[in-house]
């Protein structure tokens, strides 16, 4: 099996999820987000076609790390193979984090007639989905580039059919941003 990546895995990041992780970089979105800050994974020919085995080692190599990142372009353009590394990343006791353009509700209604959208969501713990609002840009949002992305705990949310969110995030955001304080929440 193959995906196709815009970069190799990226070790020791700090702000695309909790701890300290490794992201990998989809290629391939259709989104097209105002003000991406990734507008060079957007096409679906871009990067490079990277083994399964490859992407295995770079994550049997990491030291240090809580869990691992699956950001772009958008991984839900890849399904079965995000899938799999989630998987495998799960395996190595690393939680996954995920960002999406599509809201949670689509993927779920989705994943009725794809199943590598339903395995995919079955692997991820975190997922910040919902596309990048240039209007709502805010530094200061936590793990996300503007205040319409919500950050999910998916299991829960899966085994209670409705959207849960990770609240601790929400309160670290409201205690260090006051000026977010009114009308943050979704």
């Amino acid at each position: 099996m193959q995906i196709r990546l815009a970069a190799e895995l990226q070790k020791d990041s700090i702000v695309d999820g909790e701890g300290v992780r490794a992201v990998l970089w989809t290629q391939g979105c259709s989104h097209n987000c105002k003000g991406c800050q990734n507008p060079q994974t957007h096409s679906f020919e871009g990067g490079a076609l990277i083994d399964f085995e490859e992407v295995k080692s770079w994550i049997d190599e990491l030291e240090g790390h809580q869990g691992i990142t699956l950001s772009g372009g958008d991984p839900f353009f890849q399904p079965n193979e995000c899938a799999e590394i989630a998987k495998y990343a799960k395996s190595k006791n690393l939680d996954v984090w995920c960002y999406t353009g599509f809201d949670f509700e689509v993927l779920v209604r989705r994943s009725k007639n794809d199943q590598g959208i339903l395995n995919l969501l079955n692997n991820i713990d975190v997922l910040v989905d919902g596309k990048f609002d240039i209007s709502k840009k805010s530094f200061d949002a936590l793990f996300r580039g503007s205040y319409n992305q919500r950050i999910i705990d998916v299991p829960k949310s899966l085994k209670e059919n409705k959207i849960s969110l990770v609240e601790k995030f929400y309160k670290e955001e409201k205690k260090y941003n006051p000026l977010q304080r009114k009308n943050m929440y979704i």
